[in-house]
């Protein structure tokens, strides 16, 4: 696995060839990103994406988004509204700020989350928040 910085989704470690494309570290844009497939992106991006894809928001990255996937995963920095229709994932270390829809969420430890969150739609397998998610929110509450 190279140049992911460890990025995994579903459990599964994934390779450069699971990317579609990549929005390096030292690249800014703004504006409205429509996408298939995977995307990640490591810089600084401002404005709108849209896809039925996933977005994977890399550890160096700073968003300020309005977002609709079907999977998101963040380790960067997130300011703005998300809606993912399958998933949403929030690894360490990241910081997301902002409004979250999502059938099923997952906020590791080490992670921080300031907003609100709603989860509708299809439900979960188990029908639960994880219980790394419920100690993550817990933890930056107090």
């Amino acid at each position: 696995m190279s140049g992911l910085g460890g990025i995994s989704y579903g459990g599964a470690p994934m390779s450069d060839d699971d990317i579609t494309t990549i929005l390096g570290e030292s690249s800014a844009f703004e504006g409205k990103l429509t996408f298939e497939g995977t995307v990640r992106i490591d810089g600084r991006f401002k404005g709108e994406i849209r896809t039925q894809g996933t977005l994977i928001i890399g550890q160096s990255a700073e968003l300020e988004a309005d977002i609709k996937a079907a999977t998101v995963v963040v380790h960067g920095l997130l300011r703005g509204d998300v809606t993912a229709s399958e998933s949403l994932t929030i690894q360490a270390p990241a910081r997301v700020y902002g409004n979250l829809s999502t059938p099923t969420l997952t906020v590791e430890r080490g992670a921080f989350f300031e907003g609100h969150c709603g989860m509708s739609g299809a439900q979960p397998e188990t029908g639960e928040v994880s219980a790394v998610a419920a100690e993550s929110v817990a933890a930056e509450a107090s």
